[in-house]
């Protein structure tokens, strides 16, 4: 064997005696290794000490969370949550939807010190799925402090606070990602079950009946969001929406004072274009369109009949936007205030036009 193979035989040998030695003082001694799991462990015990944990975000929100009953005599009818977002010099203000306290004949509001509360809602919307409701402040701990949904992303870590399944399991937090963020997503109104369209915020955090007007919270512990629904189906797992917080914002201080949000109207009545009035109207429509409304009757002196739109004509886009039905000619009408002009597109006799509206 020449010189230069010797050495890197000894070379070779040396190296794995090294690795051998530093191995063996690593197991045991381990205040030697170095800390890539970010868990601390005891000599006597296999206790674990989290330093990844969401806690700092959780306590900045978890006492402002509520737990909302909507109270028929002696029976609990329905449970949901909410959040206190507000306190002035007398009262406690809290966000929830409007599902949880629909028909309500009183409102029982229980904080996370296990203290009670009969509230008195100051205003709600069926479209937004919102309401405001008021409780003394004296036993109230804290207030949330609101963030920005719009500065979030996919993948950001998000938690929900709630009490899924009643009063038994109250305050249960669950974590997760946003899944996916500007969502239409197709649901129906509590009293009309009419279709409507609601923006949402997809997450994948796990929610449960119960945890409705939850809030949705960062990782700075700011809500972001109202947990409002979950798909439920066999075929699906994960997928839950919330309002973000923006659109509860721009309407809160007309809910805390009762008043009536206003949104326009066509002065028409309208379908979906599979609806069976559309035969009882006598309306004759091609089968070759599958998308779109239907006019059934035009108030007479009325916007609609102003813009020259008549009884059997069928509105395909409003604002260049195609609409697959009512609910998504309603979710885009609604996004304009009285007097604003809009663009609708419409098929009559075989032909496609156009006309101006406006919204009065």
């Amino acid at each position: 064997m020449n010189r230069q193979k010797r050495k890197e035989m000894i070379l070779i040998i040396s190296s794995f005696f090294i690795g051998g030695m530093v191995m063996y003082y690593i197991s045991y001694f381990p205040f030697l290794r170095k800390d890539i799991t970010k868990n601390y462990y005891s000599n006597n015990n296999t206790k674990v000490y989290e330093k990844n944990t969401l806690k700092e975000a959780i306590d900045k929100v978890y006492n402002s969370v509520v737990l909302i009953e909507n109270v028929d005599e002696t029976s609990s009818n329905s449970t949901g949550a909410g959040f206190i977002y507000k306190v002035d010099n007398k009262e406690a203000y809290i966000l929830t939807n409007e599902h949880v306290i629909t028909n309500e004949k009183e409102v029982k509001v229980t904080l996370s010190n296990n203290e009670y509360e009969i509230a008195k809602v100051l205003g709600k919307d069926e479209y937004l799925d919102l309401a405001v409701l008021k409780i003394d402040k004296s036993k109230v701990i804290l207030a949330a402090t609101f963030g920005k949904s719009e500065e979030s992303n996919i993948g950001d870590t998000i938690i929900t606070i709630g009490s899924p399944a009643g009063y038994e399991y109250r305050g249960t937090v669950t974590s997760g990602i946003i899944s996916g963020k500007d969502r239409l997503v197709s649901t129906s109104l509590s009293t009309t079950k009419e279709d409507y369209i609601m923006d949402a915020i997809q997450i994948d955090a796990p929610i449960n009946p119960g945890n409705s007007g939850g809030p949705l919270v960062n990782i700075n512990g700011e809500v972001i969001g109202i947990c409002t629904m979950k798909l439920v189906d066999s075929n699906i797992e994960g997928m839950g929406f919330a309002t973000p917080i923006e659109i509860a914002q721009k309407y809160i201080e007309k809910l805390e004072k009762n008043e009536k949000i206003e949104r326009p109207s066509i002065d028409a009545t309208i379908v979906n274009i599979d609806d069976n009035i559309i035969d009882k109207s006598k309306i004759i429509i091609d089968k070759k369109i599958t998308k779109g409304i239907v006019i059934i009757d035009v108030k007479e002196k009325g916007i609609s009949e102003k813009a020259g739109l008549k009884k059997g004509d069928i509105i395909k886009k409003i604002d260049n936007i195609e609409i697959k039905n009512k609910a998504y000619f309603n979710y885009y009408l609604f996004k304009h205030q009285k007097n604003d002009n809009i663009k609708i597109t419409y098929i009559r006799a075989g032909k496609e036009n156009n006309t101006i509206m406006n919204l009065k």
